[in-house]
């Protein structure tokens, strides 16, 4: 009761904050790009992302980064991890952001959020139509194969769509073959991201309060050394025996 009530003091001074980063980053962003160009533009979202962290600091919550293992370099690298929240995408960009992880996002978001949607239509990430397979499952395969030439990485939530309470869903091997076919030569990283769900827990407002929220990153997986089936079976495991 008490927890909730700080929350939502809290979130009256949180999202003044959060949608400030929001709007004024925009505007850096759209300058970066066209006047320095895609170095800083990254540079730029990174900063975005560690600042919305700090938003969430200001909520009491903590963030923590696990890493026990080495990731390949100047390899195509799959980040494949379960999904809690909106802010699974904050973590990811700033903890991981030395491999510039690239996300397939559904179209809606491709347009109407500051920062956000403009970094989803110009830093590399790709935007698909769920309900159009003619559009979706070429522009995966094109994304999947743009990370194999490029040695890029990319981002998959295979449960589809959040998990509201932590628990896992079942991963949906779609989007995981077609992108493991595409770059056969690459690596993936099972990635584990924990209570980042109580963030929402009460829905949009307030903002939950007081939570220890971490990433943590597997042993990566060559994605030639086994089958799709035994590949998905193993990164599953992996992720879902590391949510607590």
């Amino acid at each position: 009761m008490f927890k909730k009530f700080f929350a939502f003091l809290l979130s009256i001074v949180f999202y003044p904050l959060f949608f400030g980063c929001l709007v004024i980053f925009h505007g850096i962003q759209v300058i970066s790009l066209n006047i320095f160009g895609k170095k800083a533009h990254k540079k730029t979202v990174d900063a975005l992302n560690f600042f919305l962290i700090r938003c969430l600091n200001v909520m009491g919550n903590r963030t923590s980064y696990i890493n026990n293992h080495k990731i390949p370099e100047g390899k195509p690298l799959l980040f494949v991890a379960n999904h809690q929240s909106m802010f699974d995408i904050t973590m990811i960009v700033w903890y991981m952001r030395r491999y510039s992880p690239h996300f397939i996002s559904k179209i809606e978001l491709g347009k109407g959020i500051p920062s956000i949607s403009y970094n989803l239509r110009h830093g590399g990430s790709v935007l698909i139509d769920r309900k159009n397979k003619r559009q979706s499952l070429p522009t995966l395969i094109n994304f999947g194969k743009r990370l194999q030439q490029n040695n890029e990485t990319g981002v998959l939530f295979p449960e589809g769509t959040r998990s509201k309470n932590g628990a896992p869903k079942e991963f949906m091997d779609g989007g995981f073959k077609i992108l493991t076919k595409a770059m056969p030569e690459g690596y993936i990283v099972p990635l584990t991201l924990n209570n980042s769900w109580k963030l929402l827990e009460w829905g949009y407002f307030p903002v939950g309060a007081f939570n220890k929220v971490s990433l943590e990153v597997h042993e990566p997986i060559a994605i030639g050394s086994g089958t799709v089936n035994e590949l998905l079976e193993k990164v599953e495991r992996q992720i879902k025996q590391a949510i607590k």
